[in-house]
């Protein structure tokens, strides 16, 4: 289905000069993402295996009810709208913490700035690859969430993951997809492809925003060019290539702001992620979120706890906190993205669980896509360069 455009002499080239490093040298297929609603059908994907959580192994790692000593600090970077200030609240109160919370836009963002060192902060709310990445980084603290007293409300398919096998590093936060949505007030034809985005009907161009997310972007045109994800094969990244570049002229913007573009009437279409198309539905009725017949980015979100952190033991409380149902119910309720925490859903209202965003159709599939090869990432870096000229 895909429709082959020709590369302009300027693509060809910057496809030549990025190929080059990489030959014809075919990688083990791996990216970004994760989401755990639905198996999926790709083969080259890794998803979460059932397991039972771990029995306790380090007591000394469990977390106490008792409260913090007064004084005590708690400094969270997490993505920007997405802290239920409710939960914050609570938190401080029940073990006398001040919390502050400063917000990013990205995991790229994020991790430049761990990086850099001495960033002030305790906790991070990494997504599944970029956990991955800062635990080979050795840049996270091994507080052994699955020997926590909460962590028995984890569910089992979220224990042994490829981000984090076990659980010594990181809990849940929330999970999700990401496709598009659209607004069927104003284009009432097909939305069940990720074609939509790269191919669209004209009465649609120049009225789309994508994410300024490389690796959703990259690998959502990959989906639409039925290559693997992260191929370092010369033709892969040609087809991709092609496809960023003929469809960028139909796009009106890149921005990570896709509730107010949507709810504001900006656009008509947006990649997006299905909790942020809930909150849309509910300021514009008639937005859908797309469930499409190509395999789904899927994603989950962790908290985890920077190595070296001046308030390590009220960041473990913190990571034990979330995991307690009712202030999983918290977040999910903020945010509207399911949550990973068993029965976490008898605290929130009936059309949660209901909502069509939350609850892939039979028939549509997901994957969780590890980082990428470094020499693959080099080469999205240089084409992602090119398509924002």
């Amino acid at each position: 289905m895909t429709k082959r455009i020709a590369l302009s002499m300027a693509s060809m080239a910057v496809i030549a000069m990025l190929a080059a490093g990489c030959g014809e040298k075919k990688e083990e297929q791996q990216s970004s993402e994760s989401t755990g609603t639905t198996n999926t059908t790709n083969t080259t994907t890794t998803e979460p295996a059932p397991a039972t959580a771990p029995a306790a192994t380090q007591e000394a790692a469990k977390q106490p009810d008792a409260p913090a000593p007064a004084g005590g600090e708690l400094h969270i970077y997490n993505w920007g709208d997405y802290t239920n200030p409710k939960l914050v609240e609570k938190f401080e109160k029940q073990f006398n913490v001040k919390v502050t919370l400063d917000d990013y836009d990205s995991n790229e963002t994020m991790l430049s700035k761990v990086r850099a060192g001495n960033s002030g902060y305790d906790i991070v709310v990494p997504s599944d690859y970029t956990v991955k990445i800062m635990v080979d980084e050795g840049l996270l603290e091994k507080t052994e969430p699955a020997s926590m007293e909460n962590f028995k409300n984890v569910d089992p398919k979220f224990v042994n993951v490829y981000w984090d096998d076990g659980r010594h590093y990181s809990v849940p936060w929330q999970f999700g997809l990401t496709t598009y949505a659209v607004d069927t007030a104003k284009y009432k034809g097909p939305m069940d492809s990720i074609g939509l985005l790269f191919n669209p009907p004209e009465e649609l161009k120049g009225k789309i925003n994508v994410l300024d997310d490389m690796n959703s972007l990259i690998h959502a045109a990959e989906r639409f060019a039925n290559v693997p994800r992260c191929s370092a094969d010369k033709a892969d990244l040609q087809k991709v290539n092609d496809i960023l570049q003929a469809a960028k002229p139909s796009w009106k913007t890149f921005s990570y702001d896709t509730i107010t573009k949507m709810t504001s009437g900006d656009v008509v279409v947006t990649q997006t992620w299905n909790g942020a198309a809930y909150r849309m539905r509910i300021a514009v009725p008639t937005v859908k979120f797309a469930m499409t017949k190509e395999v789904m980015e899927g994603w989950m979100d962790n908290v985890a706890v920077l190595k070296g952190a001046k308030n390590v033991e009220n960041a473990k409380k913190f990571q034990n906190f979330i995991m307690d149902p009712e202030n999983a119910a918290l977040i999910s309720d903020f945010a509207k993205y399911d949550n990973g925490i068993m029965g976490s859903h008898k605290f929130l209202p009936p059309e949660f669980g209901e909502a069509p965003e939350i609850n892939p159709p039979a028939g549509t599939s997901s994957e969780f896509v590890p980082p990428c090869p470094p020499e693959v990432v080099e080469i999205y870096n240089k084409i992602w360069t090119n398509l924002k000229k």
